[in-house]
Parts: structure tokens; C-alpha cells; sequence
């Protein structure tokens, strides 16, 4: 008796064959799923049904992958080879069963759940607006398809579009998966089980690649490919910090001729990577990202109705995309100029990101200019975006107090400025939360929810199930100077900055931080994020931190060089794109160039977690990555101190403190980690 499937076999003589994973809300490719899955073809193939349809019974989506916390902390590579070849064994049984099947596709259909549908001779998606999504994820854990999928896909797509989408995890709705040929047909939910019966019948020839898709199977045309895939991807990403689509490349480069040799390659080259650091830190940033999405579940709370105050770059950009994710917006600010630019800056994601005339209409409506604050009545939630004064956002949030509905969650985008100094004006200081967003809104995973000693706990829950609402990580952090991520990064600018006063140039300095894998150099960051919000960043930070704001940041805003938005900062730029100048030959950058950033940021994270910023070791090291984009491969600054030695890298520290002085003074919660 299975768990997790169940067998019918309907009027027509065709068999069904559920997935319901128990105890679980997404269908996982878990061992004992796997095993009973064996099982129930043991029987199926008794009986020879006229065809084989998988469906799913979970409402969210086909399949999710395979089972993550079975790859959790494997080391044996010879036994994870083993392990992948037996799965290799179950999916040929599937392909070689003497009936037509077919995979049956709704929500998400991910990874080895992609794999075990490509096993299948037929597959069907839901056509809808988007929820339907098939994709090969496996690059982002460090690994690449490993149940098959590297060969079957290339068999079904030829090597130019199979390598793409594995490569670069991208997801294909129902109808960009049928261009392409990786699923047979589309449609809507109504007619997806007579069209799985009729394709079944039908018994059609399947999809294969032009001959012009397969030649590129062949030798030397092979290898020629197999090199601009490296040039292209080694652009995006560093081999030495990210090997996994390096080496899938390889993979198909060497063995592309032949499929058996495909499947053993596939075998020893996943085992190898996932038995690698680089991959068990990344799936521990998996991990990570799965327990903040678990912070705002369970609120009794489901905003529809959001009001922006603020129609500046940060203000006019949440508001956009809260409409994008399905939100209605309101967007207040004193100048029309500003919402004018603001709706100009929405439009262009909407054409984006959602691409179909009646999706970005239907975005465009839910987003409405409110120069009079009209939406502060109505909504569910009211944030404030405005510029950095203490004054300014009291006389608001006085005002917002007095008009909003009384469970109206009230929060504040401030990104310094302790929350316990603006709720001094509120008559319920307890509603007042922090929702503080990153820039760009659009890209940036992580909001900081920001909680003062006064904030009500349901107040945090709720704002943490607004982030989730519009598919963003909520990180729950006090109220203190600079938060955590402006916090743990500043120093790490600072000390950039440092050195660029010292003679070291701006690229020197970048290619160091690139090399250690963050993923922009702090120079360039600088110049991204504006130069005047770091230093009013680094300048709040002063007030309460031991850090010294650098000369050449006041004289840059002085001279209005902030940055990219200037046309001039620490580089200059021509059409968006920085002018380098490259490094001679004969330079030599300072020995300790790479230790003096990473380690005040280090020094920094452990001053945070001794300090409660947050909870844990763990979600300090998802803020700082989500938040800052530290090298996720090292899987945060807590867990690379770990991995580095503990004992040793506070003797780092310490050599640094006696080089270079007091701004790398040990914090006492090293003590704390030995």
C-alpha cells in the first residue's frame, strides 16, 4: 500500500497514476516516494493499461524537485553516484514501458519533477496567466539535472535550447514550454484530463528536434558550441566559485555523441558536485530562503489595498510592484512630476515582466496616482517612503494615525532612523512597524521587518505576510542604527572607500571583492546605490557606531558626483556603463586588500548577532545574502567564519587590528563563537 500514489484505471482502459506526497504541500521526489514509485510501476506494467497519465493531486503544482533534504550534508560522492544511477534505472522503466504515458502538468513542475515528466513519451501543461511553470533549477543548488534530465531534454530539444534553459534555470510558462516543444500541447484547466485522454489515444508521433537542432550533436560543431556556451556563461558567473554549468558543459562537450555515456557522465558529475561545498552551502541557502518564507504564514492577514507615501525612485517603485503582484496601489506624493515619473517607471516593469497587453493594462489599473492621500482611509496597509527626516515622518505618521482604519498595518520604509523616535508622535506607538525594502525594489529579495521594543508581535507577523504576499523574503530584525544589512555592508563600503583615498584604484579594488564572490564590487556599488544615500547612510551609522565617514565621500556630494544617476562617481559613465581604466602589468595590489573589506564586514555580522539584531546565526547569514548578495557559495559571513575556522579567523582580525587600527577592533562575540 502506497503513501504517496494511487492507481485507477478508468472506463477507457487507461490508468492514473496520483501523486499526493503525504505530510507534505508540494510533491517532492523524496526516497520513499521514489521507491514506492517503483513499486507501483511493478504492478502497472502487469496489468498494461491502453496508456500511463501521471497527475498530480496538490493544488500548487505537479512536482517540485526531488527531495533537498536528502541531499543535506552528502559527502560519499561513490554513494550519491549509486544513489543517481538507481533513479536513472526507475525513469528508463518508465520510458520503456510498452504503452503511451503522459506527464500532466499544472503549477509548478521543477527539477526531477521535470525529469520524471520527460520520462514519459507525452506531456500537457495548464495554459493560464503564468502559474504553470516548468524549469531545471539544479545550477542554482550547485549541481545540474541529475535524474536524467541533461540527456533527455538535449534528445527532446536539441543541445542549443536544452543547454539554455539548463543553464539558465529560466522558467517557461505552459505556452513558452509548447514553442519549444517541451511539452506536446496546452490547455485550460476545464479540457486538461479529456486532452491527456484524446493525446493518449491518439498515440501521435512525439516531439523531435529540426535537423538543424541536432546537428550541433555531431563533432566539431559540438565542441564549437560547447565553447561559446563557456565564453557566455563565464561572463555571468566564476568557475572557480560556481563549477557546476562549467561542468555540465563539459559533460555534454565530452559525451554529447553518445546517450549511455551521457547517463554514466551524469551520474559521476552530479555526485561530485553535490558532494562539494560549493553545493551543500548553497542548498543551505535554500534552506535558509524556506524559513523566512515561513515567517509570515499564518497571519490572519491578506492585504489588498496598499498605500504608498512617496512617489520618489524607492516609494515609486514598491508601489509598482506591489501592483504588479496583484496589489492595488494608491501612490501619494506633493509633486505630480514625481508620480508622473513613478507611473512612466511602473509601466516600463510591467512591459517587463509581464509582457501580454491585457496583463500590463491590468497592472496599469491597479496602480492610481493619489496626489491628495485619498487611499490612506482605505487601505490595508500604509507605507511611508519619504526622504530621511525625523521630523517630516512623525508630522506623516501623525496625521496617517488619525485617517487610517484601525487595523491598518502602518510602516515605514526608513532605512536608519530608529522607529522608537518616529512612534513618539502615535497615540498607539505599538501599530508603527518597519517594511524596509532594497533597491532595486524589483530585484532585491529581501525586506527587512523592523520591530521596535513597542511593536506589537501581530503587527510584525502581519507586515512579514505582506512580504510574502508579494513574493518577497521577510527578515525580522530590531530597530537599531543601520538595521542588519546597511549595517553589516557599510563598513565594507567604508573600507573600500579607504583604500581609494590610499592610492588603490577603484578596479584593484573591485576585482578583489569579485574574486572573493560578491557579486559587484563595492566601488561600483557605490556608484549604484547613489553616493549621497551612502554617506547620509554612513553619516546615521556615526551617531551611535565608531565609524569615521572618509573626505572624498563629502567631497563627492559636493560636487554632485552621487554616482551612476550623475553620469559621474568614483567612475565615470558613458550611457549607464562605467569607463575603467584597466590595471597596468607591473601593479601589485596590497596584500591584505581583500581581508580589510570582508573582515569589518565579518566583524561587523558577529557584532549584530551578539548584539540580537536578529535571532540567529542562520538568519543573519540569509539577510546578509538575500539583502547584499554575499557570495552564497560561502553560504553567508557566519558560516564562512565556520567553515574557515573560527580560531583562525579572528587571528586574521586580529593581525588587521594591529596593521590598520581601531576599526578592526575584535567584538567581543568572537569569544562567543569558539
Amino acid at each position: 500500500m502506497s503513501k504517496h500514489w494511487s492507481y485507477k484505471l478508468d472506463d477507457n482502459g487507461i490508468g492514473w497514476l496520483h501523486f499526493d506526497h503525504l505530510d507534505s504541500s508540494n510533491n517532492v521526489l523524496s526516497n520513499e516516494a521514489l521507491e514506492e514509485l517503483g513499486n507501483e510501476i511493478n504492478e502497472i506494467e502487469k496489468s498494461v493499461p491502453r496508456g500511463l497519465i501521471f497527475i498530480s493531486d496538490k493544488k500548487g503544482g505537479f512536482i517540485a524537485g526531488a527531495d533537498v533534504k536528502g541531499f543535506v550534508g552528502r559527502s560519499d560522492a561513490n554513494e550519491t553516484e549509486e544513489y543517481i544511477k538507481g533513479v536513472h534505472t526507475l525513469f528508463q522503466r518508465i520510458e520503456d514501458l510498452p504503452f503511451p504515458t503522459l506527464a500532466l502538468i499544472h503549477g509548478h513542475c521543477l527539477g526531477g519533477g521535470l525529469e520524471l515528466a520527460l520520462a514519459c513519451r507525452y506531456r500537457i501543461a495548464r495554459d493560464d496567466d503564468g502559474t504553470t511553470r516548468l524549469s531545471f533549477p539544479e545550477v542554482r543548488l550547485g549541481i545540474f539535472p541529475g535524474f536524467g534530465g541533461s540527456v533527455r531534454s538535449i534528445e527532446l530539444l536539441g543541445p542549443m535550447v536544452a543547454m539554455q534553459n539548463m543553464l539558465s534555470s529560466r522558467a517557461l510558462t505552459g505556452r513558452a514550454a509548447k514553442k519549444i516543444g517541451l511539452v506536446d500541447q496546452i490547455a485550460p484547466e476545464r479540457q486538461l484530463k479529456q486532452a491527456a485522454v484524446d493525446l493518449i489515444t491518439r498515440q501521435p508521433a512525439p516531439h523531435t528536434p529540426t535537423f538543424g537542432q541536432r546537428i550541433f550533436k555531431i563533432n566539431p560543431l559540438r565542441s564549437l558550441l560547447a565553447q561559446q556556451m563557456e565564453k557566455e556563461t563565464a561572463k555571468r558567473v566564476n568557475r572557480e566559485h560556481y563549477p557546476a554549468p562549467f561542468k555540465l558543459i563539459e559533460h555534454w562537450k565530452q559525451h554529447g555523441g553518445s546517450k549511455s555515456a551521457m547517463y554514466k557522465s551524469e551520474a559521476h558529475g552530479v555526485a561530485e558536485l553535490l558532494t562539494s561545498s560549493t553545493a551543500q552551502n548553497l542548498i543551505r541557502v535554500f534552506f535558509l530562503q524556506e524559513r523566512m518564507k515561513s515567517l509570515g504564514k499564518g497571519a490572519d492577514f491578506t492585504p489588498r489595498h496598499v498605500h504608498v507615501i512617496g512617489g520618489g525612485a524607492m516609494g515609486g517603485d514598491i508601489a509598482a510592484w506591489c501592483a504588479l503582484r496583484g496589489l492595488r496601489v494608491t501612490l501619494q506624493d506633493r509633486e505630480a512630476q514625481y508620480l508622473s515619473n513613478a507611473m512612466q517607471r511602473a509601466y516600463k516593469l510591467f512591459s517587463k515582466k509581464l509582457k501580454r497587453p491585457h496583463l500590463i493594462q491590468a497592472a496599469s489599473d491597479r496602480l492610481i496616482p493619489d496626489h491628495k492621500g485619498e487611499g490612506v482611509e482605505k487601505a490595508d496597509i500604509i507605507i511611508e517612503a519619504i526622504f530621511e527626516n525625523v521630523e517630516a515622518k512623525q508630522t506623516l505618521f501623525k496625521d496617517i494615525e488619525a485617517r487610517a482604519k484601525p487595523d491598518a498595518v502602518l510602516a515605514s520604509n526608513t532605512s536608519s532612523i530608529p522607529l522608537e523616535q518616529i512612534a513618539t508622535v502615535l497615540k498607539k506607538p505599538e501599530r508603527l512597524v518597519g517594511i524596509h525594502f532594497f533597491n532595486p525594489v524589483a530585484k532585491m529579495q529581501l525586506i527587512e521587518i523592523v520591530t521596535s521594543s513597542q511593536t506589537s508581535p501581530d503587527e510584525a507577523h502581519r507586515a512579514a505576510a505582506f512580504a510574502l504576499a508579494i513574493n518577497r523574503l521577510p527578515l525580522p530584525v530590531t530597530s537599531s542604527p543601520g538595521f542588519l544589512v546597511n549595517r553589516i555592508l557599510m563598513p565594507y563600503l567604508l573600507e573600500a572607500v579607504v583604500l581609494l583615498e590610499e592610492g588603490v584604484p577603484a578596479a584593484a579594488i573591485d576585482q578583489a571583492a569579485l574574486r572573493f564572490g560578491m557579486p559587484m564590487g563595492p566601488i561600483t556599488l557605490a556608484d549604484s546605490v547613489g553616493i549621497d544615500i551612502c554617506l547620509s547612510v554612513a553619516q546615521k551609522l556615526s551617531e551611535t557606531m565608531d565609524v569615521t565617514v572618509p573626505a572624498i565621500l563629502l567631497k563627492k556630494v559636493d560636487d554632485k558626483n552621487l554616482g551612476i544617476k550623475t553620469g559621474r562617481g568614483f567612475y565615470r559613465y558613458q550611457k549607464g556603463k562605467a569607463v575603467k581604466e584597466s590595471l597596468p602589468d607591473s601593479y601589485k595590489s596590497p596584500d591584505d586588500l581583500t581581508d580589510r573589506m570582508i573582515f569589518r564586514l565579518l566583524n561587523e555580522a558577529v557584532a549584530c548577532l551578539r548584539e540580537g539584531v536578529v535571532e540567529d546565526a542562520d538568519l543573519l547569514d540569509a539577510g546578509v545574502i538575500f539583502g547584499t548578495g554575499f557570495a552564497p557559495f560561502r553560504g553567508g559571513p557566519m558560516q564562512y567564519i565556520r567553515d574557515s575556522g573560527t580560531t583562525q579567523m579572528k587571528q586574521r582580525l586580529e593581525r588587521l587590528n594591529s596593521a590598520h587600527g581601531v576599526r578592526f577592533k575584535v567584538d567581543p562575540g568572537w569569544d562567543d563563537l569558539e
